[in-house]
């Protein structure tokens, strides 16, 4: 998470929503990202796409299996589904989003049996992922 964590302050020098990601297979991050959805002016530019196609092209496979992914904060459904579509094997977060979270807060996209490939999830909470969220937010509101 701490390697999530960079990421996410990688975004916040660029006025993007500090969000931060990480991919992990055999104990080695095979890609990382963060936030880019004002840089490159691309609405489905999170963290998790990012890092998702990263790792997809470092491995030469739509198939990320015995993949993990740590990010700052709660996937929202776009990207809790790209999960499913990957074929993450598991996904750790580190804070909450209670506005568009699809993983547990909002909606629960991946406990749905019926979807076809199940990823495995785990809320870690991170007090610093929080507050970089929170501090971003304040400053832009003021």
């Amino acid at each position: 998470m701490r390697e999530a964590l960079r990421e996410a302050e990688k975004a916040i020098a660029l006025g993007e929503v500090p969000v931060g990601c990480v991919v992990v297979k055999e104990n080695r991050i095979i890609a990382r990202a963060h936030n880019l959805t004002e840089s490159l002016k691309d609405a489905s530019a999170h963290a998790e796409l990012l890092a998702l196609r990263e790792a997809s092209s470092r491995l030469g496979d739509w198939r990320l299996t015995g993949c993990e992914l740590y990010v700052t904060l709660e996937p929202c459904i776009m990207c809790a589904y790209a999960l499913v579509l990957f074929r993450v094997d598991k996904v750790v977060f580190g804070a909450p989003d209670v506005k568009h979270g699809g993983v547990m807060s909002l909606y629960n996209l991946l406990d749905d049996e019926r979807l076809n490939h199940r990823v495995r999830w785990v809320y870690e909470p991170c007090e610093d992922c929080g507050r970089l969220l929170r501090e971003f937010f304040r400053e832009k509101r003021w």
